[in-house]
C-alpha cells in the first residue's frame, strides 16, 4: 500500500520536471566525466610518447598536468552539480512537499 503523501509527490507535475532535470542534468555529467577518465586512459594506453615529452628542462611530462587536471575536473564537475542541486532542485523539492502536505 502506497503513502498518500507519497502517491500526491509522484503524480505531482513538479515531481516529473524535477526528475526529467534532474536525470538530464546527471546524465550530461556522467558523460562528461567518462570522456574525461577514459580519454585519459586511452592516452596513457595508445599515446605513452605525447604524455612523456618533457614540460621545459626538470623532470615533469605532460602526463602530470593532464592527470591533475582529470583530478580538477572531477572536483569542478562536482561543484557544479552541488550548485545546481541547491539552486533548482532544492526549490523544486520545497515546492512539491509544500504542496503535497497541504
Amino acid at each position: 500500500m502506497i503513502d498518500p503523501v507519497i502517491a500526491k509527490i509522484q503524480s505531482h507535475p513538479k515531481y516529473a520536471q524535477l526528475r526529467k532535470q534532474r536525470n538530464a542534468f546527471g546524465w550530461l555529467l556522467t558523460v562528461l566525466t567518462l570522456v574525461v577518465y577514459y580519454g585519459f586512459i586511452a592516452l596513457i594506453a595508445f599515446n605513452k610518447p605525447f604524455l612523456a615529452q618533457p614540460l621545459g628542462a626538470g623532470v615533469t611530462t605532460v602526463g602530470i598536468p593532464l592527470g591533475m587536471g582529470v583530478i580538477v575536473f572531477t572536483i569542478v564537475i562536482t561543484g557544479i552539480y552541488v550548485r545546481r542541486a541547491n539552486q533548482r532542485y532544492d526549490a523544486l523539492t520545497q515546492d512539491i512537499l509544500k504542496d503535497a502536505t497541504k
